[in-house]
């Protein structure tokens, strides 16, 4: 009893904040549900990021998916990154059950079957508005990291932008940038080596390979226009609730470049374009990435710095970023390092890399008195978890085991027709999903290219022209005779024999006979 009494005490001491929160479940003692222990997130700190991790069907995109309604409901507009398709139910109202009823009670809330606003997009052909970007919003620094390139390379891509820039060459499309890496590397190599220096074809075979392999993986798709306004993502709702965008990428599993692309370029987008807000009530924008690993396991050493980079700096921006991955060490450390909420479920210890895993992730949680930390890890129920934030002086919580309370949306996925519905009333599907080829780089040099060649063309008609009316005919000679030039040729032949045979060189031998 008396280590419920302090148990209870240490909850609610840590648990209670000044500003608005909102009820994410509660905790939990000796495996059983603790009254009165409610387990609260602070708005204030929901800037500072999190991680929600744990093997598969323990209840991470369950979690995720009523933190996206308790930050809808308090109209905060949120960004969810559905990897596997199974989050497209939030915008339909859930089904009561046994089961949630009876975790309702323990958790002493009202169930509310609750439809969410929900706006579909999409990197690929699937329905919803097409999230696109030209070349030039990328720029040479951010395209050369995720092309991997090195500082020769780099400098190479800058001066390329460099010549679009002062040639007003468009760069919109992947299309754009090979005309233009074609052209310099050969009929405009000349003409840019005389203002920009010396062009390394072994350069642009590299750089042109780089282009071709993200091709490869659908980013024709999406550079290109009508680029993306990230202020789309930050729209409330006609009720008032903040809209929730969900991208739709369930056929890029196989593509992860092209999906740490897009993901790079919007974190990029985002800072460059929200500004600097410091410490604020609720935050702007909160984005969940589903499947964080596929970010980070095809990312090279600069892309992962510039992701490690922009996280560490986007939160005064007052966005909130949360990763979402089986294995907490997916997430490199030092992105680790800088995620104020941590919602651990159950990992599973079947090898002995496993139980090395637990014990490092047992060891990134607060010291507490009423947990084994490395043993309740692997005992969690589903839907269960170990919870950990910030709270509003930016000291990390007491370590709760925490029952987390069921999603008020459906917990499935939208049926194709549900889709056709949703899509049909998007207020940006329209917008964006219109097909845009304005003149850029690519109709520029091409007509360039076939001026330069029918002038060149014309040039030589001319000259050939020129050449048949200053040809001046030739004096005839004697020799210029049919019947003279024959005689010459053969006494000259005559001559030719008789020296030969003189030498002994000249005729058939005949041979002689042997009767």
């Amino acid at each position: 009893m008396a280590d419920s009494t302090k148990f209870l005490e240490s909850v609610n001491s840590g648990y209670t904040f000044k500003g608005e929160s909102f009820k994410i479940g509660c905790a939990m003692l000796n495996g059983e549900v603790v009254p009165g222990t409610d387990v609260l997130l602070p708005f204030k700190t929901l800037n500072r990021h999190g991680l929600i991790a744990g093997a598969t069907g323990t209840g991470k995109t369950k979690t995720l998916q009523v933190l996206a309604e308790g930050l809808s409901d308090a109209s905060i507009p949120v960004l969810l990154m559905d990897i596997k398709g199974d989050l497209s139910g939030i915008a339909a109202a859930g089904t009561v059950n046994d089961k949630i009823t009876d975790r309702c009670q323990k958790l002493n809330i009202e169930f509310k079957p609750t439809a969410y606003p929900v706006d579909l997009l999409t990197l690929s052909e699937q329905k919803g508005a097409r999230l696109r970007a030209t070349v030039s919003e990328f720029g040479p620094v951010l395209l050369s990291k995720i092309l991997g390139l090195n500082d020769t390379q780099g400098g190479f891509v800058a001066m390329i932008f460099k010549y679009c820039d002062d040639n007003k060459l468009p760069l919109l499309d992947l299309k754009d940038f090979i005309k233009v890496l074609q052209y310099v590397s050969d009929e405009g190599k000349a003409e840019l080596e005389k203002t920009y220096g010396k062009i390394s074809t072994t350069s642009t075979g590299t750089i042109l390979r780089k282009v071709i392999e993200l091709q490869q993986q659908g980013a024709d798709l999406f550079f290109g226009e009508k680029s993306f306004e990230v202020e789309d993502l930050m729209r409330i709702s006609d009720d008032g609730r903040g809209m929730i965008s969900i991208v739709r990428v369930t056929d890029l599993q196989d593509r992860p470049k092209l999906f740490s692309t897009f993901m790079l370029q919007l974190l990029a987008e985002l800072y460059a374009t929200c500004p600097e807000e410091g410490d604020m009530d609720k935050p702007r924008l909160v984005m969940f990435i589903d499947e964080a690993h596929l970010i980070f396991q095809e990312a090279n050493d600069a892309l992962l710095q510039q992701i490690e980079t922009i996280i560490k700096l986007i939160r005064s921006k007052g966005i909130g970023i949360y990763f979402c991955t089986q294995n907490p060490m997916d997430v490199p450390a030092d992105v680790l390092a800088q995620l104020g909420l941590k919602v651990q479920h159950a990992l599973r210890a079947f090898t002995a890399a496993d139980r090395k895993v637990i014990k490092q992730t047992a060891e990134n949680y607060p010291e507490t008195d009423f947990y084994k930390t490395e043993d309740l890890i692997t005992q969690l129920g589903t839907g269960e978890a170990l919870v950990t934030i910030l709270n509003e002086k930016g000291i990390p919580t007491p370590l709760v085991h925490c029952m987390i309370r069921p999603p008020q949306s459906r917990m499935d996925i939208l049926s194709d027709m549900e889709i056709d519905a949703l899509v049909s009333k998007s207020k940006i599907a329209a917008k964006y999903n219109q097909v845009i080829d304005n003149v850029s780089a690519y109709e520029i040099l091409t007509e360039k290219l076939e001026e330069a060649s029918k002038k060149e063309e014309e040039q030589k008609q001319t000259e050939q022209k020129e050449e048949k009316k200053t040809t001046t005919k030739k004096e005839k000679t004697v020799f210029d005779d049919p019947t003279i030039r024959s005689m010459t040729r053969t006494a000259g032949n005559t001559i030719i024999r008789s020296l030969l045979g003189v030498l002994g060189l000249g005729g058939r031998s005949r041979r002689k006979s042997l009767f």
